[in-house]
Parts: C-alpha cells; structure tokens; sequence
C-alpha cells in the first residue's frame, strides 16, 4: 500500500485543486490517499507517508501560513527521514501569468531539500491550457481540463510511489 499524502493551504482555489488530486491517488489500486489541510497537518504526517504532494494558493510564491508550518520539518531535514518519498506539487490561483510556476519552484525546492524524488507532469495536450510540467494548476476558476491535470498528478505519484516501493 503506497501512503500518498495530500498536504495543502486550502485558502482560495486550491482546496478545490486538492480534491481532484486525491481523486487520482485514490484511482491507482494499491494506493491510500491521505487528506490533510494545513489546518489538521502535523509533521508526523510526514514521517507517515510514503509520497506528499503539496499545494498553495499561488500568491506570487507559496503562502507564509504554509512556509511557516514547513519551516517546523527542519528536524526531519537534518535527519533525513523524508529522503526518498516521492513529491509533487499544485497550484491554484487568479492570474495565469501571476506567478504560478514560481510557486511551483518554490515547493518543488522544499521537496528537494528533504530528498524528495520530484514528480511532475509530462506534456500533453491538455498543458495547451492548463497544468505546467512542475505540476498542476488552476487560475481564475478551477476548469475540467485543471480537475483533468491534477487527477493525472496524482495518480503519477501514486504509481510512482508503488513502482519505487520496497515491498
């Protein structure tokens, strides 16, 4: 069983964003699709899981409420014990061209400073209008090609995940 936890700043778009993510994780037989907002996170999440996908509001980078509450992961930065999880990343905001592959970076770089192997989205016709290959996004209104790209991240990790399993 692959643990895919879905931790996300459910202010704005993104919640909605989140629901169609856990819809793809909870498609791919032999995968367990963890809802958490940030509001009901704890770090021990973390340690629970066996892939985290992460999502902001894009305000131009990811909120503060969740840099501050990813800032508290230190420990497990120093001892490692994210190393080799699989991560992901979405996005949902108002603009197209406000910022929301930065914010994706920015997430993807937090993944990567605990040794997250990254997992993003391959090309398909589909990014003419929505998703970018960092992960998945919605801007103005969440769209059913945006609900179509955030079900394909999460069932890529949730394969991912299993295909990476020891077990």
């Amino acid at each position: 069983m692959a643990r895919v936890l879905v931790l996300y700043d459910g202010r704005g778009l993104t919640q909605e964003l989140a629901r169609a993510v856990l819809q793809g994780v909870r498609a791919v037989d032999g995968a367990e699709p963890i809802d958490r907002p940030l509001d009901q996170a704890q770090t021990t999440d973390l340690l629970a899981c066996d892939a985290l996908i992460l999502g902001s509001p894009n305000w131009s980078g990811i909120t503060g409420k969740l840099k501050g509450w990813l800032d508290h992961s230190g420990d497990l930065w120093e001892s490692g014990d994210l190393a080799g999880k699989v991560g992901a990343c979405f996005t949902a905001g108002w603009s197209r061209s406000g910022g929301s592959e930065a914010t994706l970076l920015q997430l993807i770089h937090l993944l990567m400073a605990h040794g997250l192997v990254i997992v993003g989205l391959p090309w398909s016709e589909a990014m003419r209008e929505s998703g970018s290959y960092y992960g998945a996004t919605g801007h103005g209104q969440i769209t059913e090609l945006d609900r179509q790209q955030a079900r394909a991240l999460g069932a890529r990790v949730a394969r991912v995940t299993l295909r990476l399993s020891p077990d």
